[in-house]
């Protein structure tokens, strides 16, 4: 079994360092404007770059800067001024999808990621851009049969990068899908004239609409299915497949989704890959891990167009079918080393002894844990309520500018 690279989105220092902390082997991040999530996250600046490859340099995780939108001639300056930044910072490659991006940072000595925007069907394709790049992302709407068969040839035909090495195939494995071929939606711009191929998406498909046929009036019954709005994709349930096509690389979805979305993908996916690698990919595993991520963000889960289906399976509903949701308490104000100590302000709702609580912070990451005992206003309690200085033992340090979240169970309408 080869190992598979875990790629993780990254759409800020939070969920940034809670990909770092849950096993990713690389991260993928957009900066400024140029890229497909310039809308849906914060992104990061320019001057962000050497701080995130620091951080990932430290675990030996590579970093890949995303730039795959549509490119004018009055973006060319700011795509020069990126690929420099990223070459300068030691970033390790660029995910593109327009030839001048392409050139320009093949002109500086950059590796070069094909986006999935590109819509890579087959092995001729390959051949092309592979005279200036080292992995391919493969259109989402593949199977794994037929992703089998490109890696097989790459393989057989020893087709090789600008690197020397052989060329790396990439597919998605978890997060949102569009109805779109591989992305390339003009909804959002016929309507809104917010172009999704510029990163400014609307996702009005994920809207709830009426068909009506205008000839006769008749109204299509769609059993009230959203049916411009998929599932998730899912493949931790048929890795031993994903693996078995022949993927380099596993990117998973979601550079607009909030940092305990990272940490909780992240860690079910590492934990599936290395499975895979000792021989122990179990059922019951892979229930508690669906399990798992069932309590983050999403709209349903489906395996794609992996194992051939011919039809999408649309979302029941709008929004996410989370199991679980954060409730904002409170923030960090200061951490006591020595005992290990980390005091909150209470700033919204109530916290409890036995409650779970999440902390997210740019540096801290994502931090779940259980809250066993506290003291309230220095004095022992099992309850702070707005107001309230409450000091809770940590494993870990916390900062000033740290948030306190509780869980709790998301009642998701039927």
């Amino acid at each position: 079994m080869q190992n598979i690279e875990l790629m993780a989105p990254a759409g800020n220092f939070e969920s940034l360092q809670a990909a770092l902390d849950n096993g990713a082997d690389s991260v993928y991040f957009g900066v400024e404007q140029l890229n497909m999530r310039a809308r849906a996250s914060i992104n990061f600046t320019l001057d962000d770059l050497p701080e995130i490859a620091k951080r990932c340099q430290a675990k030996g995780v590579r970093t890949y800067l995303t730039l795959n939108t549509i490119i004018y001639d009055h973006d060319l300056s700011i795509v020069k001024a990126l690929i420099n930044k990223a070459k300068e910072s030691n970033i390790t490659a660029v995910i593109a999808m327009d030839q001048a991006v392409i050139m320009t940072a093949r002109e500086v000595g950059m590796e070069v990621h094909i986006s999935t925007q590109i819509n890579i069907t087959n092995i001729e394709t390959v051949k092309f851009y592979a005279l200036f790049a080292d992995t391919m992302v493969l259109s989402r709407e593949l199977s794994l049969r037929q992703v089998k068969k490109i890696t097989e040839q790459i393989e057989k035909e020893q087709i090789k990068g600008p690197s020397g090495k052989l060329i790396e195939i990439e597919i998605f494995g978890h997060g949102a899908l569009c109805m779109a071929v591989s992305g390339k939606c003009y909804m959002s711009l016929h309507s809104y004239n917010s172009s999704a191929n510029r990163g400014a998406c609307k996702q009005n498909c994920r809207k709830k609409y009426t068909v009506i046929e205008q000839e006769t009036g008749f109204e299509m019954e769609i059993d009230n299915e959203y049916i411009m709005s998929p599932k998730d994709l899912c493949t931790i349930d048929i890795l031993d497949q994903v693996a078995d096509s022949g993927i380099k690389v596993l990117k998973i979805e979601g550079r607009g989704r909030a940092p305990e979305y990272v940490a909780k993908v992240i860690s079910c996916y590492r934990a599936a890959i290395d499975s895979l690698e000792t021989k122990t990919y179990q059922k019951e595993k892979v229930i508690s891990w669906m399990q798992d991520l069932e309590k983050v963000y999403n709209r349903g889960f489906w395996n794609g167009y992996y194992l051939g289906q011919k039809l999408g399976e649309w979302s029941e509903g709008s929004g996410s079918h989370a199991t679980q949701k954060k409730v904002y308490i409170g923030k960090g104000v200061h951490y006591f080393p020595k005992p290990k100590i980390g005091e909150f302000q209470i700033e919204a709702y109530d916290v409890s002894v036995g409650d779970t609580i999440l902390i997210t912070g740019p540096t801290t990451g994502v931090k779940e844990m259980q809250v066993n005992e506290m003291m309230v206003n220095d004095k022992n309690s099992s309850k702070g309520k707005k107001g309230d200085s409450v000091t809770i033992p940590l494993g870990f340090r916390i900062r000033p500018s740290d948030k306190l979240y509780k869980i709790v169970e998301n009642k998701v309408e039927a």
